[in-house]
């Protein structure tokens, strides 16, 4: 989705904690580029503010009740940016398997609050620049100072490291921060494919097929479980 710059990026907060749904309510008030959608106690209303809003960020409790956050996060076909807020350190690995903007520790410090929010700013603006040109036939990657011309021709695969991706090109490998989920989507379905939560192939590059792998540019890579029946290529 493309946000004009004069809009505000949407939000909602998951948090059955009343102090801390306070205190993030307090630090986006502060922020003038969120709007808080509405806050909830559980999975259901979330998932309920979710499909009656169009969201962009989530703040999301990981020990909810019946429905715990990540389990609940497993389950959405197309999430908005989430920062995870909790006050256990042994989920941290797990939060940022699947894509999480941030990892907010609490009781959440507001400096770490903006730091988080800084996150989820540049991975946002940097997906809406990748919309704009979606149908194009290349992207423009941002690395430091530089802004990076790659043609989706010579893109052989694009590889997820936790926030971070590597673009696989026929000349060099370029590493951007964003996660997988939000290139895939200004990837065309026709020339790329998903087949693992680390990897996006291009479909011409494939080189050996077999049930349970794929090799591109000389590199095996697996097949996830949950992605084979979508591979009929």
């Amino acid at each position: 989705m493309i946000h004009p710059a004069s809009k505000k990026y949407r939000c909602i907060i998951v948090e059955d904690e009343p102090i801390a749904a306070e205190i993030l309510e307090t630090f986006i008030s502060k922020d003038e580029k969120l709007h808080l959608v509405g806050k909830c106690t559980d999975a259901v209303h979330a998932n309920n503010l979710l499909h009656t809003h169009e969201i962009d960020l989530m703040f999301l409790d990981i020990n909810l009740p019946v429905i715990k956050g990540f389990d609940f996060l497993k389950q959405l076909k197309n999430p908005p940016f989430v920062i995870v807020t909790t006050a256990y350190h042994e989920y941290a690995v797990e939060g940022y398997e699947l894509d999480v903007v941030d990892y907010l520790m609490k009781p959440i410090p507001y400096s770490r609050f903006l730091t988080a929010i800084g996150k989820f700013t540049y991975l946002i603006e940097a997906e809406d620049a990748l919309l704009e040109i979606a149908d194009r036939d290349h992207i423009f990657i941002t690395i430091g100072k530089k802004q990076i011309k790659i043609t989706l021709e010579d893109i052989f695969y694009i590889e997820s490291l936790r926030e971070y991706i590597n673009i696989h090109t026929k000349t060099e490998t370029f590493t951007v921060k964003m996660p997988i989920s939000r290139i895939e989507e200004s990837l065309n379905p026709k020339l790329f494919i998903r087949i693992h939560k680390s990897y996006i192939i291009s479909k011409s590059k494939v080189e050996v097929k077999s049930a349970n792998m794929m090799q591109v540019h000389g590199k095996k890579l697996p097949i996830g479980r949950t992605y084979k029946p979508s591979i009929e290529f």
